[in-house]
């Protein structure tokens, strides 16, 4: 880990605190605004939604910007968003906060390539470890974004304003600590137009395997967080009680990164993603279980260390998939298919929990959780083959 690394990994621990605070937040600020019960998670979902619509124009500012400039114009949204964010709620306003959710996603979707930009600041044979130590980054957004949501909750008259004031200073310290971190040099015009085409790419058995397996974890993984904090209330949990399942919950998704990478170079993406997949169907079998506290927590948490396997697997998986000239539009395309994947997930979770409830939101993510597991299936045979045809 050297220095950059470092301040790499600061700098996507930040970027979950915004997640973390957002999601512990975002429903249930929905909740109290919304019009109907079911649009709850419009927030949420407006917050990938926005992602997803940004993924192009955030490949295009990585191209003609570099890293560094494009990561900095996303922590400039950040900022200018909870702001927003924050005066919505005041205002009790569901569709500006809404609409400010949106605008955030553009900063979602810069940051989310950290953990690509991590596989460039390290030697190649040190990617794997790379990917993964700052992902473990994330482990400060797991402790301090629910706990900041509890500490500010009450600033101000109107709960959750003062969360939302909090992130936008948060963005401000990310914005200071990337201007320190040394991106190596973007790509000249004429490198970034050279390689193949993004179909070309797309076609590829690993690059479709990383993408739904990447895409459909990261969906589980949102079906059942999103709907985690609504779920909790409905059963008269309180909220620091949420908090605590959201923390450990992040803490899961997280604190693997400081041995995924390894586990990932001794045995190799597949079987560490086949794992993964195992600990969502004990995440699921627990929340069937029972709706106490203890159930929310393990669940949660077990679905966090799973959701670490099988993302970190498939972001591992996808660098074999492309060239340095092609990284912009395969890693937009990536990009693109996990955010309209959480579209979907945090719109039918908010759906789901309060006309369905609890139980059927559970069976109903089993369904990705097959899809995953068929594609892990399917690319382990094609490589079998191709093995088979070399030997």
């Amino acid at each position: 880990m050297n220095r950059n690394l470092w301040l790499l990994a600061i700098c996507q621990g930040l970027f979950l605190t915004n997640n973390v605070t957002f999601i512990a937040i975002n429903g249930l600020v929905g909740l109290s605004l919304a019009p109907r019960g079911w649009m709850a998670t419009l927030p949420v979902m407006g917050y990938v939604v926005g992602g997803a619509l940004s993924t192009g124009i955030v490949a295009r500012t990585q191209r003609r910007f570099g890293r560094r400039g494009s990561f900095q114009t996303g922590l400039a949204v950040a900022f200018g968003s909870a702001l927003l964010c924050g005066y919505a709620a005041y205002s009790k306003n569901f569709w500006l906060l809404t609409l400010a959710t949106l605008v955030a996603g553009y900063y979602s979707a810069n940051a989310s390539l950290y953990r690509f930009a991590a596989a460039e600041l390290a030697a190649p044979a040190w990617r794997e470890k790379a990917v993964s130590l700052v992902m473990a980054g994330g482990l400060i957004g797991a402790v301090v974004g629910p706990n900041l949501a509890s500490v500010t909750r009450g600033l101000f008259d109107v709960p959750f304003v003062g969360a939302y004031l909090a992130l936008a200073i948060v963005a401000l310290l990310s914005m200071a600590l990337l201007a320190f971190i040394d991106f190596p040099p973007a790509l000249t015009k004429q490198q970034a137009a050279g390689g193949r085409s993004l179909g070309q790419i797309m076609r590829q058995p690993v690059f479709i395997v990383a993408a739904a397996a990447g895409s459909l974890g990261f969906g589980v993984m949102n079906l059942l967080m999103a709907a985690t904090p609504i779920a909790m209330q409905i059963c008269s949990l309180p909220f620091p009680d949420i908090a605590l399942v959201l923390e450990w919950h992040v803490i899961g998704m997280f604190a693997p990164g400081f041995f995924t990478g390894h586990l990932i170079r001794r045995f190799g993406a597949l079987p560490v993603m086949g794992v993964g997949l195992l600990l969502n169907l004990g995440c699921i079998a627990v929340a069937l279980s029972g709706v106490e506290l203890h159930q929310f927590l393990i669940a949660l948490a077990l679905l966090g260390v799973g959701w670490n396997f099988l993302f970190t697997g498939a972001t591992t998986l996808s660098l074999t998939a492309y060239a340095p000239e092609e990284k912009d539009r395969a890693q937009g395309a990536l990009n693109f298919c996990i955010f309209a994947t959480l579209a979907v997930t945090s719109f039918a979770s908010g759906v789901l929990v309060t006309t369905q409830g609890w139980r059927l939101l559970n069976f109903g993510s089993l369904l990705p959780v097959a899809l995953t597991g068929a594609a892990l299936l399917w690319l382990a045979v094609i490589r079998r083959r191709t093995a088979r045809a070399a030997a």
